[in-house]
């Protein structure tokens, strides 16, 4: 039986290749796919060899404090490609390790796909040659990073995004109203805090500040949804929300949340290209570490961190980074959008260019195909 390795470390890839295991089941249903994923993947019938929620590292300090466990993972890793032997080895974005599991792959000669390429093109570029090295087909999700790899002779094909067919919503804004007990006559302001336990440390204070500041502005003109993310602590969650916890509604649709909220405060991420291509204004925040802020900022090459902006090319909605994530800030951006008509609609008119450049592709069936021809060869 051909058996397929793969590794994810991060909730948005989650989604991602659990389409790609559909995938798979349809079209060769008796493959047997395994590695490190979530829970999505996990609802597949895919085998994980270690706890999801343990992969949830970010930032250079917090990698430091788990070193330990990501040798330990590196060894098991080694072990059971030797025990299992993986026809494949599909990686997804995850760049911290999976560029060091394409170099262990390669060197058990396991053919290497690395599906969703880590954005060189923001920083630490040097690394786009390690992972040409490493795989044997890399398959991009941005039309721009297909010619960064054909210049350095890769093998790379443009799959298109996988938003594209993940982001389905079913129901009218009357009936999400309706299942949340929302005002329709009332403004609603999104928030998305992020899907880590660190980042809802780091960000769900400022954004509970910004509830109490937009409460006292507004009165009851508005509403206030918060996304909270399956992957977190809800005893953690709840105790930073608890001051506002009775003026928020907890909200579990997120692409609804992001449809039909007039405007989002979004953890920079996959979520603000799903916010800007579903066309709604936002205020993108991110906090780190100091150590992981400083270390970053001397290999950051661009001016923006937002991949809604970058895919537009320029800066269409405010980010606040770091220490400029904070309540007081937010609220301003916020307060703009919500206050000055010609602003949002510029804005909303602006994002549209992202479901332009995007487009409609059936990504996750382009990369089965792909893998399974891979698979084929060996």
């Amino acid at each position: 039986m051909k058996n397929i390795f793969m590794l994810v470390g991060e909730r948005s890839a989650d989604v991602h290749a659990a389409e790609v295991i559909k995938q798979f089941k349809q079209k060769n249903p008796s493959l047997n796919i395994w590695g490190i994923g979530g829970p999505l993947m996990q609802k597949q019938g895919f085998e994980s060899i270690f706890p999801f929620s343990k992969f949830s590292i970010i930032g250079f300090a917090e990698v430091i404090g788990h070193l330990g466990f990501i040798l330990k993972v590196f060894r098991k890793l080694k072990s059971e490609f030797i025990a299992r032997k993986p026809d494949l080895a599909i990686l997804v974005d995850y760049p911290g390790m999976n560029i060091r599991v394409a170099k262990i792959a390669y060197e058990f000669d396991i053919p290497v796909l690395y599906y969703i390429s880590p954005q060189v093109w923001a920083w630490k570029k040097k690394r786009i040659h390690k992972i040409a090295k490493y795989s044997d087909k890399i398959a991009v999700i941005f039309p721009f990073e297909n010619e960064l790899y054909e210049e350095i002779g890769a093998d790379v094909e443009y799959v298109g995004h996988p938003i594209s067919e993940e982001i389905t919503i079913s129901e009218t804004q009357e009936e999400f109203a309706e299942k949340y007990s929302l005002d329709l006559k009332k403004d609603w302001v999104g928030f998305i805090p992020g899907s880590r336990n660190v980042e809802i440390k780091r960000i769900l204070p400022e954004i509970v500040e910004t509830i109490k500041n937009l409460k006292n502005i507004y009165k009851d003109s508005c509403q206030f949804l918060l996304s909270q993310a399956d992957s977190v602590s809800d005893k953690l969650f709840q105790k930073i929300l608890s001051p506002v916890k009775k003026d928020v509604t907890i909200i579990h649709d997120t692409h609804a949340l992001m449809k039909y909220c007039k405007v989002v405060v979004c953890k920079s991420g996959t979520s603000t290209l799903e916010t800007g291509y579903l066309g709604t204004p936002m205020v993108v925040v991110y906090k780190t570490s100091s150590l992981s802020y400083f270390i970053a900022r001397a290999f950051i090459k661009i001016n923006m961190i937002a991949l809604a902006n970058i895919v537009i090319g320029e800066k269409v909605v405010p980010e606040l980074i770091q220490h400029a994530a904070a309540a007081e800030n937010i609220t301003k951006e916020v307060s703009l959008f919500l206050e000055d008509d010609n602003y949002y609609q510029k804005t909303r008119n602006e994002l549209r260019i992202i479901k332009e450049k995007l487009g409609k592709f059936n990504t996750s069936e382009k990369v089965a195909l792909i893998a399974i021809s891979m698979i084929n060869e060996t």
